[in-house]
C-alpha cells in the first residue's frame, strides 16, 4: 500500500523516495534500490552538467544498489580511472566505451555502444 508523501525532491536532500518520503540516500525501500533493465545494457557518452568533461554511462543493467557499486568498481579498476554510481547509472571517467563494451559482454551482459 502506497501513500502519497508529496514530495519527491527537497532542495535540502535532493530526491526522495516515492514509497517512504526519505531522501534516497538513506531510503532502505526495496523500489528504490533495484533498477528496471530490458536485456540490453547500453554504454554512453555524456559531458551534460559536467563543464566538457566527459563520462562514460552505463545504463539498463537491472541490478540493487550494492551490485552496482560493486560492477562499478571493478570496472574502475579495468579502465584505470575513477567513477561513481548515480540513480542507477554507473559514471566512469573518460573515452571508456570500448574497454568496457568488452569488459561486460565478457561477464555476460548483452551490451551495446549508443551516441556517437
Amino acid at each position: 500500500m502506497r501513500i502519497d508523501l508529496g514530495s519527491v525532491y527537497s532542495t535540502e536532500h535532493g530526491k526522495m523516495c516515492p514509497d517512504c518520503g526519505k531522501p534516497l540516500s538513506s531510503c532502505k525501500c526495496k523500489s528504490s534500490t533495484t533498477y528496471e533493465s530490458d536485456g540490453t545494457v547500453r554504454v554512453g557518452r555524456s559531458t551534460k552538467g559536467r563543464k566538457g568533461k566527459g563520462v562514460t554511462t552505463v545504463e539498463g543493467l537491472g541490478l540493487d544498489a550494492n551490485a552496482l557499486k560493486k560492477l562499478a568498481k571493478e570496472l574502475k579498476q579495468k579502465c584505470g580511472t575513477g567513477g561513481t554510481v548515480k540513480d542507477g547509472v554507473i559514471e566512469i571517467q573518460g573515452e571508456q566505451r570500448d574497454v568496457i563494451v568488452a569488459e561486460l559482454i565478457k561477464k555476460g551482459y548483452k551490451a551495446k555502444k549508443i551516441g556517437g
